[in-house]
């Protein structure tokens, strides 16, 4: 996907035609903001590459893919690097816009075909009770001990931060499914992991044919080495 730019012409003039790098369009997982994405965009904004990074905004699933449509580009196809749940929504957003590819990094990843859950009943099971009586979760961040969330960020500005950009999701959402319409996983598709978290996907990546890389680091690692996942995402991009 690297930029090409092609020089000459017919009796001696000159001609030029640049095939230009696809813009990179970043998903956030639906339980946090744009912060965790944003450094990374920028380190490939330095290296040429032309990011976005969606805002999640909504508290259903129809909200939460009509935020992540809205910050697609409108003039070409566009590379989706989407974190954690927001990899469910992949399969929609390629049944109506053509994509250039897609980065999944530490992402869930959709069957084939038909539905799947937004997450899995054991989480759903485990984070229950902590819904108010509206029935709102506190900010993901919350949802365990703090020194286990402290441990997947540089510092505590940076958790700071990550937690006020958080929405606080209904408990009804983490409940939900969403629709996969069939040929998503024929796109031009790899898989950036951090450890073994998502060892399954990362496995059903590695069997599908796609390029894949792990790093050793915890679900947030790209708030803790953006240079790192910035330059596996570059490396991916230039294989699919």
């Amino acid at each position: 996907m690297a930029g090409l730019r092609v020089r000459g012409g017919a009796g001696g003039g000159m001609s030029e035609v640049t095939l230009e790098r696809p813009p990179v369009t970043f998903l956030p997982s639906p339980f946090l903001g744009p912060e965790v994405w944003e450094p990374v965009a920028e380190r490939l904004r330095l290296h040429g590459w032309s990011t976005r990074v969606a805002q999640v905004r909504g508290s259903t699933p129809a909200q939460v893919l009509d935020s992540f449509e809205e910050a697609l580009p409108d003039d070409r196809p566009t590379v989706l690097v989407p974190h954690s749940g927001a990899g469910l929504y992949v399969p929609s957003v390629a049944s109506v816009v053509p994509l250039a590819g897609t980065v999944f990094v530490d992402a869930a990843l959709a069957p084939a075909a038909g539905e799947a859950r937004l997450v899995p009943p054991t989480l759903l099971d485990a984070v229950r009770g902590l819904a108010d009586d509206d029935g709102s979760l506190p900010p993901w961040t919350r949802w365990w001990p703090r020194d286990q969330v402290r441990a997947l960020v540089p510092d505590d500005e940076t958790l700071d931060r990550v937690e006020a950009g958080a929405p606080r999701m209904p408990l009804a959402y983490l409940e939900a499914s969403v629709p996969v319409p069939a040929g998503w996983a024929g796109g031009r598709n790899a898989y950036l992991a951090f450890g073994d978290t998502y060892a399954a996907e990362l496995s059903q990546a590695r069997e599908a044919g796609w390029p894949t890389q792990v790093l050793d680091g915890g679900h947030l690692h790209m708030l803790v080495d953006p240079d790192g996942v910035a330059a596996a995402l570059a490396g991916l991009l230039a294989r699919i």
